[in-house]
């Protein structure tokens, strides 16, 4: 199965009608928060609008930008993970959404136990190798979370859920400048970079004849 991968679109449909090929090659969308513009709620719904025209297999969580109400939007829409284990076609997908607190001006802020809470469903899951994870706020101590060069932000509670369950692959966002791809134990981590700036990803993952999916291809990209 071939994913499209995007997160922090910000308000700026731009991007997205410029990968039509890109969606029409899509088994299906991933995208790991951030619909809203700061501090323009109003920007959140068209970008949806528009996500849903595009494809119509989403798989959605809110970023740390997004007004909480706006996961109704989703949950209307059955395209949200947020909180929920979604199964589909042979895979399983779950999400947290949101980001650490910091500067207290975003509208989702959240500590590490929140940030976990939305996982808890998982820990009645037999085996996490069929997993994919949508979490805004990346892993701690990887390159999806480093700012300024060398300064890690991530959390550590997602690090740690990570390295315990193992799922096949986890999407984040939230930094911007650390578009990347990473592993932790077996998981295949991916940071497709902000929409907004033209950044998004592609996953690829394929189940063998005895049941196992493993990833075969990761990739970054960017329309500039």
């Amino acid at each position: 199965m071939r994913f499209l991968v995007l997160s922090d679109i910000h308000g700026d449909k731009k991007y997205l009608e410029l990968l039509d090929d890109e969606f029409a090659l899509a088994d299906a969308v991933l995208f790991a928060g951030d619909f809203t513009r700061f501090e323009a709620k109003e920007t959140a719904r068209p970008v949806l609008n528009t996500l849903v025209k595009k494809h119509d297999s989403l798989f959605c969580i809110l970023g740390n930008c997004d007004e909480k109400d706006f996961l109704k939007e989703l949950e209307n829409l059955d395209v949200s993970v947020q909180g929920d284990l979604v199964f589909r076609d042979g895979l399983a997908f779950a999400g947290s959404g949101g980001g650490l607190r910091f500067t207290g001006v975003t509208p989702f802020e959240r500590t590490e136990e929140e940030l976990i809470a939305d996982l808890n469903i998982i820990k009645e899951k037999d085996s996490c190798d069929n997993l994919i994870l949508l979490i805004h706020h990346p892993p701690y101590d990887t390159k999806l979370d480093t700012i300024n060069g060398d300064v890690h932000v991530g959390s550590k509670a997602v690090r740690s859920f990570i390295e315990e369950h193992q799922p096949l692959a986890v999407i984040s966002g939230h930094i911007h400048e650390s578009f990347a791809v990473d592993t932790l134990g077996r998981t295949v981590l991916i940071n497709p970079g902000s929409l907004a700036e033209g950044r998004y990803g592609i996953l690829e993952v394929q189940r063998n004849a005895q049941d196992e999916w493993t990833v075969i291809k990761t990739e970054l990209k960017c329309l500039d």
